[in-house]
């Protein structure tokens, strides 16, 4: 997987005029990715373990991490909310014995859980490893990996209270999944020899083109959670369409997108410029994700807060330490996440402005 990682991003960075390609065809042309470079992107962990960093994290130390930057999202015991599907349960211990989850074939659980569907620890490994917790993604050091995904597996009664999880365990914690053998490897994705598993036979000439608009957001539902472009994590790409515009009703070409880009990115610089530095911050640690500015989205809007609390003397206090620790039931099921990660400084600015009205 490494000589794979590399090729993406020799091509991903070639694209941006970051790389050069190495031929001497093309002398003068950016640079070579240093190894650093090349080692930030290469941190998937395959089903062989390959990839797998060296470490070790006990299951204590996973429900230490679990409450304070696990639980506020996905339940005390990975039962989650109305928002994220349950991680825990489904699952038994014949199960485990078996590696294959009976619920999947009765039908019995009316939710299937992460646990259920899974068939590879290095899953779960990889996926906590570089997405979570969600308003900080790769934040967790390396024992701390271990240990959550060992707590997991604890909650799931796969591992003991006692355990700990390391490089040197793993493949034998693997014979343990309890929907180890529910994956099938006799497809075309897994062994290029193999049979593939579609039947299709690809046009490729003479093929009709269509500009019929396929797929769609009706349009009631187009702003009933707030601009959509707004609600995506500071980390990674970030595409998004501007949801309180109306939706274009032809298909916009490539020359037409680039055109509406350069004109608008004056106007958009303009704009940023005159933005107060709280709906920055908003925006750096994914707020508008959840809190609309006078709209609710997951949570409260912004709107709705200032008007809560609006002549409580002691409410800069309260929303700072909800916002730093995290906090439920007080709008509802869905609890707040902890945020940590986010300065004291900044939190501050951001509490006074939700409490001035968010302007």
């Amino acid at each position: 997987m490494s000589r794979f990682i590399k090729t993406v991003v020799a091509l991903a960075l070639v694209a941006t005029g970051a790389i050069a390609c190495a031929q001497t065809a093309y002398p003068h042309i950016g640079r070579t990715a240093t190894e650093k470079e090349i080692a930030a992107w290469d941190i998937d962990v395959r089903p062989d373990f390959k990839g797998l960093p060296k470490g070790s994290g006990t299951v204590s130390k996973g429900m230490e991490v679990w409450e304070g930057k696990c639980a506020s999202c996905h339940g005390t015991f990975g039962e989650s909310n109305e928002v994220f599907t349950p991680i825990v349960g489904g699952t038994t211990k014949e199960d485990v014995k078996t590696g294959r989850v009976a619920a999947l074939v009765t039908n019995k659980q009316p939710q299937r859980t992460t646990m259920m569907k899974v068939a590879t620890v290095s899953t779960l490994w990889d996926y906590i490893n570089r997405a979570m917790p969600w308003t900080a993604p790769k934040s967790l050091t390396t024992e701390e990996v271990y240990a959550v995904t060992a707590y997991i597996l604890n909650m799931a009664e796969v591992l003991p209270d006692d355990f700990t999880l390391s490089d040197k365990n793993i493949a034998e914690v693997q014979k343990l999944m309890p929907n180890r053998n529910g994956m099938t490897q006799k497809h075309g994705m897994w062994d290029v020899k193999g049979k593939p598993d579609v039947k299709s036979v690809a046009c490729m000439k003479d093929c009709p083109a269509s500009s019929d608009i396929r797929s769609s957001l009706p349009a009631p539902s187009r702003n009933a959670h707030g601009n959509i472009q707004e609600q995506n994590r500071t980390f990674g790409e970030v595409r998004g369409v501007n949801t309180s515009m109306p939706a274009s009703v032809v298909p916009v070409s490539s020359a037409a997108r680039k055109s509406a880009a350069a004109t608008a990115m004056p106007a958009a610089a303009s704009e940023a410029a005159a933005k107060p530095k709280a709906l920055g911050l908003a925006k750096q640690y994914a707020c508008v994700a959840c809190h609309g500015i006078n709209n609710k989205i997951v949570g409260p809007g912004f709107n709705e807060i200032a008007a809560k609390y609006k002549g409580d003397s002691a409410a800069a206090t309260t929303l700072f330490n909800r916002v730093k620790n995290g906090s439920s039931g007080a709008w509802g099921p869905v609890p707040m996440p902890a945020q940590a990660h986010v300065k004291d400084e900044d939190v501050k600015t951001l509490v006074n402005w939700i409490l001035s009205g968010a302007k």
